[in-house]
């Protein structure tokens, strides 16, 4: 069973953040593949969502919280330290092949501090998101034992993590502005397989994401594995289903971005549905993604990785759309009024999150235009050698080495071949 946050997910958590790298980097194109590890790889570190005088940074490392069920602060900073990473790692593929190495540490470090770290706070530390009894949805539907009656549910970051990151990515790329060429000379994914890889390593992370996020190895954390599988799967026939209709073929590229929906689907849900609500909801979310990547070409952004259509569309059908299936309180699961209400909070705090990140990453998106400027200067040739100068593939010395054993195989002699010595008629 997946434990809570220990070190056995800690290191699902830094498996999921490699499989981001696996997952996006073949999308880039080769010039730009090295650049978007190296953005990836330097998104800030740091979260925790106690109290804002220092919260778990405040205490001894090796002690244990007041909340944390036993295990030591260490490990809780390090768990939502994850999370903040994956966030701002998210936001990069929207922009991916046209901004500076330094326009991104910039904004990363502002979005970070000033959009994630406080929804953080909102949702999971007892903010007006929370459950909290001075939150909107106490406000709105009243207060029981202590909490909001109708309690809003984000089990592991549809809120925090997708919704807010999708936001800022759509900001991002209306204000960084498209890739040249865009949209009718746009290069495919350079490596099919890796992209597959890649899916496969964020899947594995995700148990970490999800199960993690019930902190214990106890029966929740073990629903929430199994809602993550088969949501996800269910996801991939979605999207599949959608690519079969429209373009008269399934694709491996649209299975592996089906999944991702519906990992990004299931996750403000993991803890609150049945399997079989998971599956539904995953189903759904693979088609709603895999329809809303359309939109950049219908309203004219750049979204490089499908950043909008992935995360925040199938980010917000997640959390909006647990209210049908919710095990406790669903509107289709025999809970009709109580279900409406979880619909109107989920809802609220979709909308706030999508605000909140929103208008954080439109100041400092715009405040970075004008100063340092976000676009690289030869976007032909790429990141990887303009902003790095390194490349994640040397096809020169390799196109070199080609030709030299092409011509070194030209003009070599044929090999001479020994006649077979009969030692036993030899000896006689």
């Amino acid at each position: 069973m997946v434990a809570g946050p220990c070190p056995h997910c800690l290191f699902r958590r830094v498996d999921h953040r490699f499989g981001g790298l696996f997952l996006h980097g073949p999308f880039h194109l080769r010039r730009d593949r090295h650049g978007c590890e190296v953005r990836q790889t330097y998104a800030p570190a740091s979260a925790d969502c106690g109290s804002f005088r220092g919260g778990n940074l405040g205490a001894k490392l090796e002690e244990s919280g007041e909340d944390s069920a036993g295990y030591p602060n260490v490990i809780d900073i390090g768990f939502q330290a994850t999370f903040a990473i994956i966030s701002t790692a998210i936001i990069s593929g929207a922009i991916a092949g046209r901004v500076k190495f330094s326009a991104w540490l910039t904004f990363a470090g502002i979005w970070v501090t000033f959009a994630y770290f406080p929804l953080a706070h909102m949702v999971w530390g007892g903010g007006v998101l929370s459950h909290a009894p001075h939150s909107l949805a106490a406000w709105l539907f009243g207060v029981s034992n202590g909490e909001a009656l109708i309690a809003p549910i984000d089990f592991a970051g549809g809120t925090v993590v997708h919704i807010s990151a999708g936001a800022a990515a759509l900001v991002l790329a209306i204000v960084v502005g498209p890739r040249a060429g865009f949209p009718k000379h746009v290069d495919r994914p350079h490596n099919l397989p890796m992209v597959m890889l890649g899916a496969a390593l964020l899947w594995f992370g995700w148990f970490g994401f999800n199960g993690g996020s019930a902190f214990a190895a106890d029966g929740l954390a073990g629903v929430a594995w199994l809602n993550t599988t088969v949501a996800a799967a269910a996801a991939m026939l979605g999207w599949m289903l959608v690519e079969r209709i429209r373009d008269r073929a399934a694709t491996s590229l649209g299975a592996a971005s089906g999944a991702i929906a519906g990992l990004v689907a299931i996750t403000p849900a993991a803890g609150a549905l049945s399997p079989l609500g998971s599956i539904a909801l995953g189903f759904l979310g693979g088609i709603i993604a895999c329809l809303c990547i359309s939109l950049k070409y219908r309203w004219g952004f750049d979204d490089s990785l499908d950043v909008v259509g992935v995360h925040l569309c199938a980010g917000l059908w997640g959390t909006i759309g647990l209210a049908f299936f919710a095990t406790d309180n669903g509107i289709l699961t025999g809970h009709f009024s109580e279900g409406l209400k979880l619909l109107v909070v989920q809802t609220l705090i979709a909308v706030v999150a999508m605000l909140v990140s929103g208008l954080v990453t439109l100041l400092a998106a715009l405040l970075i235009r004008a100063t340092m400027g976000w676009r690289i200067k030869d976007e032909a040739k790429g990141i990887d050698l303009g902003e790095h100068r390194e490349t994640a593939y040397d096809f020169r010395e390799s196109v070199a080495s080609h030709r030299r054993h092409t011509h070194d195989a030209r003009i070599s002699p044929a090999p001479t071949v020994q006649p077979r010595v009969d030692t036993a008629g030899a000896k006689e």
